[in-house]
């Protein structure tokens, strides 16, 4: 029996099923880049289809939109996936309208100050 990888590192645990039916997804992801003490440095939005969703490497995804043929590597959590309601999603920083993507993602990400 394959059990769920687990981190003695404050990681996430990975749902490795969840992950295998996240491939062939759209995902709308946003996020937001903080420094250590809270102050937003950038946000960001993007979408696109996951490719492959591994604990060892994390999820990648094929970027569709302005972003077409990019490929965007993320952390292998898998809670942050949220079904995403029907609807058109607009990104606020190219205007470009997402319909009826599969899951929605955000992450705060924290970077030491320079």
């Amino acid at each position: 029996m394959q059990h769920t990888p687990s981190f003695d590192d404050g990681r996430p645990s990975f749902d490795a099923e969840f992950a295998l039916g996240l491939i062939g997804k759209c995902v709308l992801v946003g996020m937001t880049i903080e420094d250590k003490r809270g102050s937003t440095k950038r946000q960001e939005q993007f979408f696109g289809f996951v490719t492959s969703a591994e604990a060892g490497v994390g999820i990648e995804l094929q970027l569709q939109g302005s972003r077409c043929g990019e490929v965007k590597w993320l952390p292998p959590a898998t809670h942050v996936f949220n079904a995403a309601a029907p609807g058109t999603y607009r990104l606020r920083s190219t205007g470009e309208e997402v319909v009826d993507p599969d899951f929605t993602a955000t992450w705060i990400v924290v970077q030491p100050d320079a």
